[in-house]
């Protein structure tokens, strides 16, 4: 290790990283709280002609239009639950665009190694985004890959080659 590393630093690598928990049915699914900008309580959302039905709509948020996927649509066809406990949290994504993700669930974090979640040697194919698991008292956790949640034409749909990144 480091010397030269903050003590505060240290600690907080020997505890591992911080991951937000949230749910699709009965599926738990941990996302990097690095990859997190902000979590907000569902909101309004203006529809996107033409796109994938799980993509929700364009969130309004603090000068930004950001594009919002319903991650329960896109995994499992089905909307996320309309709950207290569904959180709209916004996401860094490739580079410095942003993304909008619907969870249901999204109410509590853990702490562990990244190195705990291992591949389980099915290929996703189409879901590239469903990362490797890890298992616990309360059974499997994925890790969702936010940079490979969408397909390049979608991103292409969502991301205008606009050079500020904003959505069309």
């Amino acid at each position: 290790m480091n010397d030269l590393q903050p003590r505060a630093a240290r600690a907080g690598n020997a505890k591992g990283a911080l991951y937000l928990q949230f749910r699709i049915g009965e599926q738990r699914f941990a996302l990097s709280v690095h990859e997190v900008i902000e979590v907000l309580p569902r909101q309004p959302l203006k529809p996107i002609a033409k796109a994938p039905a799980w993509v929700a709509g364009i969130l309004a948020h603090r000068d930004m239009l950001v594009p919002v996927v319903d991650l329960a649509a896109l995994s499992f066809g089905q909307s996320a639950a309309q709950r207290t406990s569904t959180r709209l949290v916004l996401v860094h994504y490739r580079g410095g665009l942003q993304l909008g993700l619907i969870l249901e669930q999204a109410t509590e974090t853990l702490r562990c190694h990244p190195d705990e979640f291992q591949p389980y040697g099915v290929d996703s194919g189409e879901a590239p985004y469903l990362g490797p698991v890890r298992q616990d008292a309360q059974g499997l956790l994925q890790r969702i890959e936010v940079n490979d949640l969408l397909p390049d034409a979608v991103h292409e749909l969502l991301y205008a080659d606009d050079p500020t990144g904003m959505p069309r």
